[in-house]
């Protein structure tokens, strides 16, 4: 039972994870993309909810794959 959250956890890290790639793209290349400053904040400002949600599904997934060793 405990190996099933161990495996959720472990594929909400790597959904995180690739949001957290994807953001980083995104991001560089509205940086080479030669935008002005102002277009660049918008599309930072953008990715930004994007990158926190990413981040905390990571997070989540760490931690429930921590729960699963530790009660394994």
């Amino acid at each position: 039972m405990f190996e099933i959250i161990i495996w959720i956890g472990a594929a909400l890290s790597l959904l995180g994870l690739g949001g957290l790639v994807w953001c980083i793209l995104r991001v560089t290349r509205a940086k080479r993309a030669g935008l002005s400053d102002e277009e660049l904040r918008a599309a930072v400002s953008a990715v930004l909810p994007i990158n926190m949600g990413a981040l905390f599904l990571s997070v989540i997934g760490l931690m429930l794959v921590v729960v699963g060793v530790i009660l394994g």
